[in-house]
């Protein structure tokens, strides 16, 4: 596994690479990453800093907890503190700052909250408590949504009452679509997710690059990954061509998981979305059918989640859209900072907020 890892961060490899893309004599471009993991990866590995003043990578909004609206935090928040209810969530959702407590907080003070690995982790749970109702919070775009209506049928077939789902799935398509006619965010070309893709299949930016005449690369995580389609990007932009490329064949098929995109949408069909910081982004949600109503938590329970505002000061949406940097946001490093999060950008640990406060100094690079 380790030789595998390495030979996609070999440093002579890298410099010819960067070599290449410093070649480039071409107009300004802005090449975004719409994934927390590549946001991650370029931070981490200083892949920014060795790129010339006319290329810039900018951040897009792929990070889930990211764009987690603080309504959701507040209902499920709400939900904690109803008699006899099990919440159940993965662990940066933990973090993430309602209005006025996070769900952290409320563990603190006693609410039955369990950090779990993965949804069909509830189906036991619920087993064992069958005098609670369970819930779980579900976030996440393409990649994880399939486990998620996996566990929904599971709990059907089993016959379990006491599960549910509160839901805030979102699917990148429409956003991307946002994002390219913006023209405050001036997209040049994407780095497309591994992730997602390895889900969705490519078919889905297709549209995308001939409406818009945007290119876009479909990478890996490791800094050749990333380094190698950057220059493809550039070779596109150069020739004037907005094709779709995957350079993460060894994980992402061209047509995707068929299995996991028809379990997804066996359970979940398509909704309108409010993104934190971004606003309501048409059919860029997921909401559970209505022929598995009984394991959604919003119908369960007869929530309606209240429209809050970001706290004051926050510029999250600016820096998901990729039009402001953290550094331009007057709370980072100040009020706002891992351990202490104002913004969502700054809870998860591939929020750009975080990834610039752990990396912004560090020489660690390739």
């Amino acid at each position: 596994m380790a030789k595998f890892i390495d030979e996609f961060r070999d440093s002579d490899t890298a410099k010819k690479m960067v070599n290449i893309i410093n070649g480039y004599k071409g107009k300004p471009v802005n090449i975004m990453e719409v994934c927390g993991t590549h946001t991650m990866s370029v931070s981490r590995y200083g892949i920014r800093s060795i790129l010339p003043p006319n290329i810039r990578l900018i951040s897009g909004p792929g990070c889930p907890v990211c764009v987690t609206p603080t309504a959701f935090i507040n209902t499920a928040i709400e939900l904690s503190r109803f008699d006899n209810v099990i919440i159940t969530t993965f662990g940066d959702i933990m973090r993430i700052p309602g209005s006025n407590s996070s769900l952290l907080q409320e563990k603190a003070e006693g609410r039955d909250i369990m950090i779990v690995y993965s949804p069909l982790d509830c189906i036991q749970i619920s087993i064992d408590n069958p005098d609670k109702k369970v819930v779980f919070l579900s976030v996440g775009f393409e990649t994880t949504t399939p486990a998620v209506a996996l566990a929904i049928t599971q709990a059907a077939e089993k016959g379990i009452k006491n599960f549910s789902v509160l839901s805030a799935n979102k699917t990148m398509p429409e956003a991307l679509k946002m994002l390219a006619a913006d023209p405050d965010t001036k997209v040049d070309a994407f780095l497309y997710p591994g992730h997602v893709t390895a889900i969705t299949g490519t078919k889905i930016y297709e549209q995308l690059a001939e409406k818009y005449n945007i290119p876009g690369v479909v990478s890996g995580f490791e800094p050749l990954d990333i380094l190698y389609a950057v220059i493809l990007c550039l070779r596109m932009l150069e020739k004037g061509e907005a094709n779709i490329q995957n350079v993460y064949s060894r994980v992402v098929r061209n047509e995707g998981n068929p299995e996991a995109l028809a379990k997804l949408y066996d359970v979940f069909e398509p909704c309108d979305a409010y993104w934190r910081g971004i606003g309501m982004i048409p059919g860029s949600g997921l909401k559970i059918k209505s022929n598995y109503s009984s394991y959604d938590a919003w119908k369960v329970f007869d929530l309606k989640p209240v429209d809050v505002k970001d706290p004051h000061g926050c510029i999250c949406g600016h820096i998901l859209k990729g039009t402001k940097i953290p550094s331009q946001c007057g709370l980072f490093g100040k009020a706002c900072t891992p351990e202490n999060p104002v913004g969502a950008c700054m809870v998860s640990s591939e929020g750009t907020c975080a990834a610039y406060y752990k990396y912004e100094n560090s020489t660690n690079n390739i």
